[in-house]
């Protein structure tokens, strides 16, 4: 799905500005560090911009920070990730706290990687029968 050209030059500027939650996130995510799924950070998608995303598994992991709190944030939160659902994005939100604890960081993680591995699994099934050779006609 393809973004608007200024989400993409807004994802490039959050590049380069990331909180410290996403930075310890990124950490553990990041070439393919977890169950050797890939993400990107500061995906654009739509209008939108995720934290973190695995395309092999279409899933946006959100880090929200104390503003995500406020009644006007969470209705744009509620708004934007019944969006990206109907794209058959599967969404995953964070506290920042908990990321940025060392005791609930492992669950976070557990729970990134309980998300993905039936889509992974079923992408790389797929193509490995594709590499199969095909039985000889005879």
């Amino acid at each position: 799905m393809r973004a608007k050209i200024l989400t993409f030059k807004r994802a490039r500027r959050l590049r380069k500005g990331v909180s410290l939650p996403e930075v310890v996130l990124w950490d553990h995510l990041r070439q393919g560090k977890l169950n050797a799924l890939r993400f990107r950070r500061q995906h654009p998608m739509g209008a939108y911009i995720l934290d973190f995303y695995c395309p092999s598994a279409r899933l946006a992991v959100e880090i929200d920070g104390g503003g995500h709190s406020h009644s006007d944030q969470a209705r744009h939160d509620f708004a934007r990730d019944r969006w990206l659902v109907g794209k058959g994005v599967r969404m995953l939100r964070f506290a920042a706290a908990g990321v940025l604890d060392n005791e609930a960081l492992p669950s976070v993680l557990g729970e990134i990687a309980a998300a993905a591995p039936s889509t992974v699994w079923l992408l790389r099934a797929s193509a490995s029968q594709s590499r199969s050779p095909s039985p000889a006609s005879g």
